[in-house]
C-alpha cells in the first residue's frame, strides 16, 4: 500500500474532497423538489419510492464496488458512480412518466453505490493512521457543504425557470467537473487488476465483511433519519410556510458541518464509542424536536440540531470501520457499513412516508418513531456490543 504521509491536507485529499463537494451536490440539489415534481406526475402516493429506490440500488450495489475497490482500484470506481449521475439526470427530462421517473431513481442509486465506499477508502490510504477521525470528518463536511450549498440553488432554478429541466441540466453538469477531478488523481491501490467480466460474480462470502458489523449496526440505525428527513420535510417545509425548501437542508447540513470540525479529533481522543452513544441521544431528541416544529423557526432550528448531531456520528462511525479492517480488504468493510447505511435510509423513507400518508396531522407521530429507531444504536452499543481490546474505543 502507498505509504501514508504525515499531513492530512496533501493535494490528493483536497482534490479528493472537492470531487465528493461536487457529486453530493449534483443529487443532493434535486431533492427538496423531487416530492412535488413526482406529485406533478401523479405520484402523489410514491413520494416514499424516491429515496428508497435511490438507496435500495445503492445497497444492492455495495458488494459490487467493493469488490471492484479492492481489485481494479479506487479511481475507476469513483468515476463509475459520477458517470452513473451525470447520465441519469440528463435523462430525467425524457422520462416523464411515474414509471420512468422511479426507474430512474434506482438507477440513480448505483452512484452513491460506488462513489463514497471508493472515496472513503482511497481517503484512508492517503490520510496519516492517527488523524482517521478527523480526516473521515473533514470528508464528510465536503460532502455535507455539497449537500448545502446546492438544494437552495436547485430550488432557485426551479422557481425561476418554473421547469425542473434547468435543474436536472446543472446537476449532470456538476457530476462531469467532479469527474474532471478524479481523473488527476493517481491510484493508490498496489497492483491493481484489469477489469473482467468475472470481477461482477459475487460470492455469498464477499458481501458482508464480518469485521465490520458492529458499525454497521450501528449506522442502519443511525442512518434512519436521513430517509425521514429527506422524505416528508419537504412537505413539511412546505406546511409551515418555508418557500425554499432547500434552505432546510441548507440548515441542516451547515450545523452538521460545523459539529465535524471537531467531532472527527474528539473521537481520535477520546474513542469511537463514547462519541457515537453521544450523537445518539443528540439525534434522538432532534428527532422529536422536528415532529413538533410549529413554525419555520423551530423547524430551522430542529434541522440544525439534526445536522449537529449526525455530524458527530458520522466520523466516529467511518474512522471506527477503517480501524477493524485491513488495507486488503478495507474496500469490502467499507461496503458492508454503506449496506447497513443505505437499509436504515430506505427503511426512514418508507416507514416515514406511511406513517405521514400526506397527513400534516401525522408529522409528530413518524417522527417520534423515527427517534426510537435511532436509540437503537444506543442500546445495542450499551448493552450488546463488547469492545475488543486492539480498536480506538
Amino acid at each position: 500500500m502507498t505509504e501514508k504521509p504525515k499531513s492530512l491536507f496533501t493535494t490528493p485529499f483536497i482534490l479528493l474532497c472537492l470531487s465528493h463537494l461536487l457529486f453530493a451536490g449534483s443529487f443532493n440539489m434535486m431533492v427538496p423538489e423531487l416530492p412535488a415534481y413526482l406529485t406533478s406526475l401523479g405520484g402523489e402516493d410514491y413520494k416514499g419510492w424516491i429515496i428508497a429506490l435511490f438507496t435500495l440500488s445503492a445497497g444492492l450495489s455495495r458488494p459490487i464496488s467493493g469488490k471492484l475497490t479492492d481489485t481494479i482500484g479506487r479511481i475507476p470506481v469513483m468515476v463509475i458512480g459520477t458517470l452513473v449521475c451525470v447520465v441519469c439526470s440528463l435523462l430525467y427530462p425524457l422520462l416523464t412518466t411515474v414509471a420512468g421517473f422511479l426507474f430512474l431513481r434506482f438507477l440513480h442509486g448505483f452512484s452513491t453505490g460506488f462513489k463514497p465506499t471508493a472515496a472513503v477508502a482511497f481517503a484512508a490510504d492517503i490520510m496519516p493512521t492517527h488523524r482517521r477521525g478527523e480526516g473521515m470528518g473533514i470528508l464528510g463536511i465536503s460532502m455535507n457543504i455539497g449537500a448545502s450549498m446546492f438544494p437552495p440553488i436547485g430550488s432557485y432554478l426551479v422557481n425561476k425557470y418554473e421547469s425542473l429541466d434547468m435543474l436536472f441540466y446543472i446537476s449532470s453538469f456538476i457530476a462531469f467537473i467532479s469527474i474532471g477531478i478524479l481523473i488527476t488523481l493517481k491510484e493508490t491501490l498496489d497492483e491493481p487488476q484489469k477489469f473482467k467480466p468475472s470481477l461482477l460474480k459475487i460470492k455469498s462470502n464477499e458481501i458482508i465483511e464480518p469485521t465490520a458489523l458492529p458499525p454497521a449496526i450501528v449506522a442502519l440505525f443511525v442512518y434512519s433519519c436521513f430517509g425521514v428527513l429527506l422524505t416528508i420535510t419537504p412537505d413539511q417545509s412546505e406546511y409551515l410556510g418555508l418557500e425554499n425548501k432547500g434552505l432546510l437542508f441548507t440548515t441542516f447540513t451547515i450545523a452538521s458541518v460545523l459539529s465535524r470540525f471537531v467531532a472527527g479529533k474528539t473521537s481520535d481522543r477520546y474513542g469511537r464509542i463514547i462519541v457515537i452513544k453521544t450523537a445518539v441521544v443528540c439525534i434522538f431528541i432532534s428527532l422529536i424536536m422536528l415532529g413538533y416544529a410549529y413554525d419555520t423557526t423551530s423547524l430551522m432550528i430542529a434541522s440544525a440540531c439534526l445536522g449537529f448531531s449526525t455530524g458527530i456520528a458520522s466520523p466516529a462511525v467511518f474512522a471506527w470501520v477503517i480501524d477493524i479492517s485491513t488495507d486488503e480488504r478495507r474496500g469490502r468493510a467499507m461496503a458492508t457499513v454503506y449496506i447497513a447505511l443505505e437499509v436504515g435510509i430506505g427503511f426512514g423513507a418508507l416507514s416515514s412516508a406511511w406513517l405521514y400518508d400526506n397527513n400534516d396531522a401525522n408529522f409528530p407521530f413518524a417522527f417520534s418513531m423515527a427517534a426510537l429507531f435511532a436509540l437503537m444504536a444506543g442500546v445495542y452499543l450499551q448493552f450488546f456490543y463488547k469492545e475488543p481490546n486492539n480498536t480506538i474505543t
